[in-house]
């Protein structure tokens, strides 16, 4: 078993990020970010019969009274609608919920967004605690507070900054993670020594195999020094007006993709963290198109994903000019246009605004 490690987050509010094994089953762990009686644990068909029989039966014996309710929606990153959302907010209204009530979520990323975003809402906003389960949850969309639903147009254009008041990261539930998801959250990883530390990249690269094999003390170290980078640039960038960006390293041609795609990454389509792998490869090949950075850097880039199972190339069918179109919705375009986070070599990465479509259209027809 790998020890418990901690990350603090700074900004208002502060909040920890704590990762180990068997935290879902520490009722005072849990009830430390408690501070009503009422608690909504919101989950999805896949986790709940995993893991919510466990945080349910730790909270009721650690505190008799409390007054705890399950929500659980359709997995699937198809089902992050604002209808979704709705039922969430229902479920919160029949359980009678007050001003100091608490939101678990307990899932992946779309739980987590979901989730977060009834909580920012819910008479203007009550505690949410993220429970992520999947790894990539755990060291992306859990941390830093945003919440948001899809809608047809794009992936997360409707949502909230919303910090939460705490993370617990359970590492135990890493060992039920289908493979797929696995190396999804690996995909976040990498990103992390993609565009602040080459030397972590170093490491990935020494350790892919560890990774892959869940190692408990690999995953432990891959989390905590995930989480560590981004806290560090979300305490110094709260609302993404900054650097905070960078964190979204891939994530433009990727959202693109998936959105072409219909979210449908639980069928025939690539899941979020495929689309970000291929994102991040592309993101490489147009910073070095650009003449920003090593063409062998994105190539070293594409062989570690690869290693770790990772897709690197655009699918068939999805055709570069209806991508283009998704990439102008994204939420990091402005009246500029188009921004892209680049890179001017491994472990070191920046937005770059009025990229001429012509270059973007050439890497995506590669």
């Amino acid at each position: 078993m790998s020890a418990t490690r901690v990350v603090d987050v700074g900004g208002a509010p502060p909040y920890r990020i704590t990762i180990g094994e068997g935290l879902l089953g520490d009722g005072r762990q849990l009830l430390t970010h408690v501070r009503g009686r009422h608690v909504l644990l919101v989950t999805d068909t896949h986790v709940a019969p995993l893991h919510a029989g466990s945080v349910e039966r730790a909270l009721r014996d650690a505190r008799p009274d409390l007054s705890v309710a399950r929500h659980v929606m359709p997995a699937g990153e198809h089902e992050k609608t604002l209808a979704r959302f709705g039922e969430v907010l229902d479920a919160l209204a029949a359980l009678g919920a007050t001003r100091d009530a608490t939101v678990l979520a307990l899932g992946g990323g779309v739980v987590g967004d979901l989730a977060g975003f009834a909580a920012a809402c819910w008479m203007r906003g009550v505690d949410v605690v993220q429970l992520p389960t999947t790894l990539l949850a755990m060291v992306d969309s859990s941390v830093g507070g945003k919440t948001a639903v899809d809608l047809p147009a794009g992936k997360n254009l409707a949502g909230a900054f919303h910090p939460p008041r705490a993370v617990l990261a359970d590492t135990a539930t890493l060992h039920t993670l289908p493979d797929r998801e696995l190396r999804a959250g690996l995909a976040e990883v990498v990103k992390y020594g993609a565009i602040f530390d080459a030397g972590f990249l170093d490491w990935l690269e020494d350790h892919a195999a560890a990774l892959l094999a869940r190692d408990s003390d690999a995953l432990a170290r891959a989390i905590a020094e995930s989480c560590q980078y981004k806290a560090e640039v979300v305490a110094r960038d709260p609302y993404e007006r900054g650097d905070r960006a960078l964190l979204n390293f891939g994530h433009t041609f990727g959202h693109a993709i998936e959105s072409a795609q219909g979210y449908a990454g639980a069928g025939d389509g690539l899941n979020h963290g495929e689309a970000v792998a291929i994102g991040m490869v592309l993101a490489a090949r147009l910073s070095a198109r650009l003449g920003l950075a090593p063409a062998a850097d994105a190539e070293r880039l594409a062989a570690l994903l690869e290693r770790l199972g990772l897709p690197t190339r655009l699918p068939t069918g999805l055709a570069p000019a209806a991508l283009l179109a998704r990439m102008r919705l994204d939420k990091k375009a402005d009246a500029g246009g188009i921004r892209f986070v680049l890179w001017d070599r491994a472990g070191a990465a920046r937005v770059v605004a009025g990229v001429q479509d012509d270059a973007v259209l050439a890497v995506l027809s590669e």
